[in-house]
């Protein structure tokens, strides 16, 4: 579903991270927006994602009536399934529904030794 590119340094644990700050979804309770920021984070192994695929698939949430912990938990296991990361980190900060904000970090793989703390 998410296309992918060769990584021509796949020897080399490097630091990607990705920004969806207009991230949209539909609450499954009440039927209201939820807006929020995707960030991905991820050490490649044989793939990289391709960003327009990968926009092209976040988007795909605007219409749907998902939770934002099932959305940040769906979007992890797409990016894992498509582009067998080393490492990949998900988090979804959703703005202001009710005088709530939500923070949801999920994460698959162990991360590197040499990750860049930040």
């Amino acid at each position: 579903m998410i296309e992918t590119l060769e990584n021509r340094f796949r020897e080399r644990d490097y630091r990607v991270e990705l920004g969806a700050p207009e991230f949209t979804s539909i609450c499954p309770m009440t039927g209201g927006p939820d807006f929020g920021e995707i960030v991905i984070r991820y050490v490649p192994g044989d793939r990289l994602f391709e960003l327009k695929s990968l926009r092209d698939y976040l988007t795909g949430f605007r219409d749907r009536r998902i939770l934002q912990e099932e959305a940040v938990n769906e979007i992890l296991e797409q990016l894992v399934s498509d582009g067998a990361p080393r490492f990949v980190e998900v988090e979804g900060s959703f703005n202001a529904r009710g005088g709530m904000t939500t923070r949801v970090l999920a994460h698959s793989g162990e991360r590197p030794a040499s990750w860049i703390s930040g």
